[in-house]
């Protein structure tokens, strides 16, 4: 007789416990047990539960190869899932043996598990496992397809409804609740006070300020205050919701015809634009990819998007100061070049009409398509290609959670008929039209962010924060990642040979990028280096970059003339016509606003079950090494924390949100 001691868990989640009857059989290489119920005296499986069982066999199965565990109903209760973490046997031989599962169960559904130890598909050695990993990925390919998210566009899962997903891919019950509680509260706020649907125009920016009354931010308030300041919105080319976008410039474009005699008085003290330029002190901002897109009608009339540029100074403050503009790319008559020195109203206008062609390309582009929906490609590609056991598998599946409920709230609450998207000055076919034009000319090199850095001639400009945290939080992934790769693939034959693996990286560059060989995206790998790189790529993305283009919504959007989403009046078109009371009617309308704030309010909102980068809740690895590597990833971006902390307790302004306790390990909100 041989005995089989079991740890069964049970996750903490609420309702993860169940009543009915547990049974599992464990299949070895010399044959399997008898189907074992779990049953001890008293309550078996509630919430956070490990309950220890013994399944007893005539003789020791050999090395153990899966676990198959079923549920039956108990009595006539109503169903209940459960939830299973992980089951730990111990075999006659002393040998303990991790089998993960992370996964709700249902009434007559059974799984078979497979051990913890990382398996790539040519180390099978047993038949049974074979045809178990092709019968898994055959159901996950049928379960999870691909769907193109409109003509042109990277493909997304097939999925219209949150409730068709798998119960493990899903927001957490409280969370999904949570959302909805506020998005409520504010929304039911602003519906006492009239303003939901309201056409009325702020009379002036006093009125707006009643916002505050209803929520704030420390940060939100300050932008309030400061958002016509020339230094503040330099800033925010650096720091703020957007910060990918500038270059430094090398020459000026010929479509933008800036003069010495224009912007010698904004420059130092006897120097000059020409000298400045070759000093690397003077930066372009040129939304050329806005141009002709399709925009909005409203009222009859279509709207204007302008495909702007504006010229930074670098002056000797180190502030970065805003001081040509250009609201169209082909120069006239009609389209001057606005300066710091013009009528207020007219610079003023000008920098809000560059702010709202920034925040449609934020949203629909540096935000939506490039963090949530390639984060989307990334996660269906890993569903599909991978079985539960290969090493990536794990590695990438924490960085894969609730990526596909978010997305799919996403796509109604902003592409849908009644979406963010259709409010904006863009419309929605222009929005579309922007994600379109941008994911023909993504790079590789523009979403890995050395590289993206020096191509735009960043590397030394000073007080840009988001660089220096974001730099600091790649070598970081990268080095975990490098650990863990060269751990799992000792030799590049094993990255070559990995067949699940090119599969995976073919079906991202096939549906993601669309073949698209110019991106210049991986569409094999050949080597350990190769894969280190991608997948470095990959967790920023999800993780630290959505952060950087997320977390701050709320701040910098809720003062509405910060980052307008939608522009009643065309931009000037002569200087000295405008004024206070064209601000007013360009900017959104009281029911534009409102519903504006309560969707950016809902994204930057805190929620439970957050689980931040470096965190790994669920035990996957059965390796001690890689253990000790998550290990020493945790002390390094709590030691990155740290220096964040205290540098920005010198700022003025401190910049938190590549804090690495702030950042999700996935595109979740």
């Amino acid at each position: 007789m041989a005995e089989y001691k079991l740890q069964v868990s049970t996750g903490y989640l609420p309702s993860a416990g169940t009543w009915d009857h547990v049974y599992v059989t464990l299949i070895g290489s010399d044959g399997k047990s008898e189907k074992t119920e779990l049953d001890n005296w008293g309550i078996d499986f509630y919430a956070g539960k490990t309950g220890t069982y013994t399944v007893k066999t005539s003789s020791s199965l050999g090395k153990l190869l899966l676990v198959k565990v079923e549920k039956d109903p108990f009595l006539n209760f109503e169903e209940e899932e459960w939830y299973c973490s992980t089951i730990e046997v111990t075999t006659p031989e002393g040998e303990a043996n991790l089998f993960p599962c992370h996964r709700w169960i249902s009434r007559e559904e059974y799984v078979e598990l497979r051990g913890g130890r990382a398996v790539k598909y040519f180390e099978e050695d047993y038949v049974v496992l074979i045809e178990h990993r092709k019968k898994e990925l055959t159901l996950q390919k049928s379960l999870y397809q691909w769907k193109p998210l409109a003509e042109g566009l990277l493909h997304t899962s097939s999925f219209e409804n949150v409730s068709e997903l798998p119960a493990e891919v899903r927001f957490r019950q409280a969370k999904a609740k949570e959302m909805l509680k506020a998005t409520k509260q504010l929304g039911m706020k602003f519906k006492f006070e009239g303003m939901v649907g309201s056409t009325k125009k702020w009379e002036n920016f006093d009125d707006l300020k009643r916002l505050f009354n209803f929520q704030k931010t420390p940060m939100s308030e300050y932008v309030a205050e400061h958002w016509k300041e020339d230094d503040f919105y330099g800033y925010q080319f650096l720091n703020g919701i957007n910060p990918t976008l500038i270059k430094r410039c090398s020459e000026l474009p010929r479509n933008f015809p800036v003069t010495e005699e224009m912007v010698k008085t904004f420059l130092a003290e006897g120097s000059s634009l020409m000298r400045e330029i070759g000093k690397g002190n003077i930066f372009l901002y040129d939304q050329k990819k806005l141009d002709g897109i399709p925009t909005n009608v409203y009222k009859g009339e279509s709207l204007t998007v302008t495909p702007g540029l504006c010229l930074f100074y670098l002056n000797p403050q180190n502030k970065l100061m805003p001081i040509a503009i250009q609201l169209h790319q082909q120069p006239s008559e009609k389209n001057p070049i606005f300066l710091p020195s013009d009528l207020e109203t007219d610079w003023l206008l000008a920098k809000m009409f560059i702010k709202n062609a920034d925040t449609l390309d934020h949203e629909a582009v540096h935000h939506l398509m490039n963090t949530h929906f390639m984060g989307e490609v990334y996660t269906v590609a890993t569903l599909r290609c991978f079985p539960v056991i290969h090493p990536l598998y794990k590695l990438l599946i924490p960085h894969c959670k609730s990526t596909l409920d978010i997305n799919i709230r996403g796509r109604v609450g902003l592409m849908g008929p009644n979406g963010m998207f259709g409010n904006s000055s863009a419309g929605r076919e222009g929005m579309i039209e922007i994600m379109r034009r941008s994911l023909r000319e993504m790079t590789y090199s523009s979403v890995c962010l050395p590289e993206n850095i020096a191509a735009r001639g960043l590397e030394s400009i000073p007080n840009y924060y988001y660089r220096d945290d974001g730099l600091k939080l790649w070598y970081i992934i990268n080095n975990f990642v490098r650990a863990a790769v060269e751990y799992l693939y000792p030799l590049d034959a094993d990255v070559y040979k990995d067949r699940e693996l090119q599969e995976w990286i073919g079906e991202i560059f096939t549906y993601g990028l669309l073949g698209n060989k110019a991106s210049g995206f991986p569409y094999s790998f050949s080597s350990i280096e190769e894969l280190i790189k991608f997948i470095t790529m990959v967790i920023f993305t999800v993780s630290v970059q959505h952060a950087a283009v997320n977390s701050g919504q709320f701040d910098y959007y809720f003062w509405t003339p910060n980052g307008p989403l939608i522009m009643h009046k065309p931009p000037p078109t002569t200087k000295g016509q405008s004024s206070m009371e064209t601000i007013m009617e360009t900017l959104p309308n009281v029911g534009e606003t409102v519903a504006t704030s309560v969707l950016i309010n809902q994204l930057s909102s805190k929620y439970s079950g957050v689980v931040p980068l470096g965190q790994y809740p669920e035990k996957r690895f059965d390796e001690p090494e890689l253990t000790q590597m998550i290990l020493e990833f945790q002390a390094e971006l709590s030691k990155l924390g740290e220096e964040i902390v205290k540098r920005n307790s010198h700022l003025e302004l401190p910049y938190d949100y590549l804090l690495p306790s702030r950042i999700e390990s996935s595109v979740s909100i």
